[in-house]
Formats: structure tokens, C-alpha cells, sequence
């Protein structure tokens, strides 16, 4: 597909740089076949975001060659040394097009490989679709094979080029096509299928003679044609799949879909979605039936979320597991665990390395962090339980804190089993304090609390100074 009027209007706008980036993926499916895979980025904007949708192949394992570009270190740090680097350079020097893409990693391809390679810009294609097109290869001994669509509108898409019998001969982009040309409603998605022998052949013949001064990919399969060779197309019949992205609104239009896609499986399983549209769940997260999210209910990474649970609101969870039959309202939580039949919110927060037990109610603007809070325990509103370990049947009272840091060090503190912490308490770490304290409001705790069933106090003496208002004339006595 051409892209370079849309790609040169969003770059000049950006005053972005001219790059490509390309990813190599060898795959292996359950019958031991060996495929190697590229995708080419194209002048997008949005690698990250379309990245973790490309790697998505359902079940097939893959190794990645990864080239440069701007968003390398997140990738290093989500695939490590699965990802083997390659820099592809970018100047006046240096080529451009998906055929330079190509040869960067040909030095990576057998020469039995089947060779996929994808355009980074349609995050849409489906796992299953790429094992239907390399199976469609493999069958029809084909050199090269292109994935297909039939669409009414085809500018700016290559049109594929067939004799009356259905041969393949050539693929003719939408700029250089003539009238009968244009009116072929069959278009190049930009994915394809080599063996990895024709592919290195093929691509080490291309040249840039073409208005873009480009190595164009679609001219090796043209030099297999010119050999002789047996290339195939396999017609795709979902062309969402091949959704391109050049611009921010394309990229939103392309997460609806994927949205849609995915929150349409988590329902069809037994989910309830207030407004699908309008939540986002990762791929991949488990959710127990009869669980009900609410609109604007984000929801990622590692998470697990149990049966007949109650989200709503701007509720935010990452890398959690959520028990059976919990109610989370407006409320942030990451990498935290929290027990069966908890309550929270609205807007509470647990931070990372925070347990919640079952039945412990957190209420709104309660903030807890790398703490443990025992069975039915209840924070109401207004307090702060960090680095803490908490008992069971404990009540933490309005505006009560863990004073957990002294400047330099977090210190930790333990609650024993019923006690109740008053209003406006402050705990200062590191503290133990025994099961069934009681903390009268407005004490702070310095020290450790010993014997059980203690009352502890530590606020100053009330006075009362009569008329002291009236003698000092602040205010006129009625």
C-alpha cells in the first residue's frame, strides 16, 4: 500500500524523521514447520501501541529481530534477549523502502524458511489468518504468496494483476496504474509469504528506479515472475484485518476494533460490560462469569479478576488479583491482591505490594501500600496504611496514618487483632502493638503497645478560659 502522501503530511506536521523499523519473528507451529517473519514499520508514529498487537500470533511461538527506532527501550525491557538488534541507518546515503527493510534481515533467513512478513501498520491481522495464509502456501508450493482483498475503493493500494486463466503476473501500485488497471478491484494487503531461498534471490535483484527512488518489496516477487517462478495469492475476507494506520485517527479507529474484538470474547464468556466501548481490558486477563465493569473501567497486565465482581467508575487495575464477589468503585489498584468480598471506594488506591484479606473494607481516599490488612478489617475514609502489618477486626479510624518514613528509611509497623485506632492517630514506625488496643482519637503512638486490651491516650489537657472571647473584644457578646 502507498503511504507516502499521508506518511510526508503527519511527518512534516510532527517535524518527524524519515525511519523504518523492521521485525524479524521466526515462528514454529505444532507441526514443526520453521517459518521466519518480518514486519516492517513504515513512517508510524505509534510504534509501541502497535507493536504489542502485531507480537499477538495466538499460539505461536517466536523468536524477534528487532531494528532500531524510537521506542527500542521499552521493547528491550518487555522481550530482553529474546530481541536481537539491528540498526538500519537513516540519511541521504542510505536506502529506503520495504525491499532495504528486507535485505537488513536476510542474513537471518534459511534457505527452507518460509517467510512471512507482515507491514507493521495493520496491527489488525488475526493469528489465525497468517497460519491459513503460510498453510496456503506450503500447499501450493509457491515461491512467493500475497494475502488479498477485494475492496471498492482502492486508491493509494496495489492493485493485483491477473491473466484470464487467474494467473498471477504482477502487482501495479495505485499511482502508476492505468485506467483497466484501476477499475481491478483485488488489492496487495502488504503481508506476504517467501521461501527463504526465492526471498534472498529475489530481493538482492530490485533496484530504486521509481518515482520514490525506493526498493520496493513487490518488486521481488515481480523478479520471481520474470524467473519463471509460481507465485499465489490467498483472498482475505475480513478486510478490517488489513486496517491501515497513518494518523492518530486511524489509530483510534483501530483500537475500537481491537476493543470491540476482545471485550466481545470476555462477554460472550460470561461478562457483563456496561458499555464495551468505553472499557479497556487487556488481552489475555482472566475474569470469572457474572463479573460486572462498569464504563471507563481500565484493566491490564498480569490480572486476574474472579467471579461476580462489581467495577465501576474510573476504576484502574494493573497487574492484580481480585477475589470472588468484590466491589471496587471509582478506585486504582496495582500489583496488589485483594481477598473475597472486599469493598472499596470510591476512590481508594492500593499501591504495589498491597494484600487486602477477605471481607476488609477500604473506603474512599484510603491509600495503602506494601501492607497486609487482616480479615474484615475497615479503613472508612481519609487515612494512609503503609508498610504495615495489620490484624484482623481492626478499625482504622478517619484520617488515622502509618507515619512509615523518617526521612530516609521506611520503617515497618504491626497492628494487632481487633484493636481500634481512632480518629486523627498517628502511628509512628516502627511500632508493634498488641491485639484489642484501643487508640482514643488525636493519640500518636511512639512506642510499642505490649499489653493486650490497653487503652492508650496521648492527646493534651482541655482547658476552658471563660469569656476569654468577650475580654479580648473578638467578638460582641448578644
Amino acid at each position: 500500500r502507498s503511504k507516502k502522501t499521508a506518511n510526508e503530511a503527519i511527518r512534516n506536521s510532527l517535524n518527524m524523521k524519515k525511519n523504518r523499523v523492521i521485525n524479524t519473528l521466526e515462528l514454529i507451529d505444532g507441526f514443526g514447520n520453521q517459518f521466519s517473519v518480518l514486519v516492517i514499520y513504515d513512517n508510524i508514529m505509534e510504534e509501541k501501541e502497535l507493536l504489542k498487537y502485531n507480537l499477538d500470533v495466538e499460539e505461536i511461538n517466536f523468536r524477534i529481530l528487532e531494528f532500531d527506532f524510537n521506542n527500542k527501550i521499552e521493547v528491550e525491557e518487555k522481550f530482553g534477549d529474546k530481541v536481537l538488534y539491528k540498526e538500519q541507518k537513516i540519511g541521504k546515503e542510505y536506502p529506503y523502502g520495504t525491499g532495504y527493510a528486507v535485505q537488513l534481515a536476510v542474513d537471518e533467513i534459511r534457505d527452507d524458511d518460509s517467510v512471512l512478513i507482515l507491514s507493521g501498520d495493520t496491527p489488525l491481522i488475526k493469528g489465525e489468518t497468517l497460519q491459513k495464509l503460510l498453510e496456503e502456501h506450503i500447499a501450493m508450493n509457491s515461491k512467493a504468496t500475497v494475502l488479498t482483498a477485494f475492496i471498492n475503493d482502492t486508491t493509494g493500494y496495489g492493485h493485483i494483476i491477473k491473466d484470464n486463466n487467474g494467473k498471477f503476473l504482477k502487482i501495479v501500485e495505485d499511482k502508476d496504474a492505468t485506467i483497466e488497471e484501476k477499475r481491478v478491484k483485488e488489492i496487495n494487503s502488504g503481508i506476504y509469504v517467501f521461501n527463504g531461498r526465492a526471498l534472498k534471490n529475489s530481493i538482492t535483484k530490485i533496484d530504486q528506479n521509481n518515482v520514490q527512488n525506493e526498493l520496493y518489496l513487490t518488486d521481488a516477487i515481480k523478479v520471481l515472475v520474470q524467473d519463471g517462478e509460481h507465485v499465489s495469492t490467498y483472498k482475505l475476507d475480513d478486510i478490517e484485518e488489513i486496517y491501515g494506520i497513518n494518523s492518530k485517527l486511524q489509530l483510534f479507529e483501530a483500537e475500537k476494533i481491537m476493543r470491540y474484538r476482545i471485550n466481545s470474547e470476555y462477554m460472550k464468556n460470561g461478562v457483563i460490560m456496561e458499555n464495551p466501548e468505553n472499557t479497556v481490558i487487556e488481552k489475555g486477563i482472566s475474569i470469572g462469569i457474572d463479573t460486572f465493569i462498569g464504563s471507563g473501567a481500565r484493566i491490564f497486565g498480569n490480572t486476574s479478576i474472579g467471579e461476580n465482581v462489581y467495577i465501576t467508575g474510573d476504576s484502574f487495575i494493573e497487574n492484580s488479583v481480585i477475589g470472588n464477589d468484590v466491589v471496587i468503585r471509582s478506585s486504582y489498584i496495582e500489583d496488589s491482591t485483594v481477598g473475597d468480598s472486599v469493598t472499596m471506594g470510591p476512590f481508594a488506591h492500593l499501591r504495589p505490594k498491597s494484600i487486602l484479606k477477605n471481607e476488609v473494607h477500604i473506603g474512599n481516599f484510603v491509600e495503602v501500600k506494601n501492607s497486609t490488612v487482616g480479615e474484615n478489617t475497615k479503613a472508612g475514609h481519609l487515612s494512609y496504611i503503609g508498610d504495615a502489618i495489620v490484624g484482623k477486626d481492626v478499625n482504622m479510624g478517619c484520617g488515622s496514618i502509618l507515619v512509615n518514613y523518617d526521612g530516609k528509611n521506611k520503617h515497618i509497623s504491626e497492628i494487632g487483632d481487633g484493636c481500634f485506632v481512632g480518629s486523627n492517630s498517628n502511628i509512628v514506625s516502627p511500632v508493634k502493638i498488641a491485639n484489642d488496643t484501643f487508640i482514643a482519637a488525636g493519640t500518636t503512638v511512639v512506642s510499642d503497645i505490649e499489653n493486650e486490651g490497653s487503652l492508650i491516650i496521648g492527646r493534651s489537657e482541655t482547658f476552658e478560659k471563660e469569656n476569654w472571647v468577650y475580654k479580648k473584644n473578638l467578638k460582641i457578646k448578644k
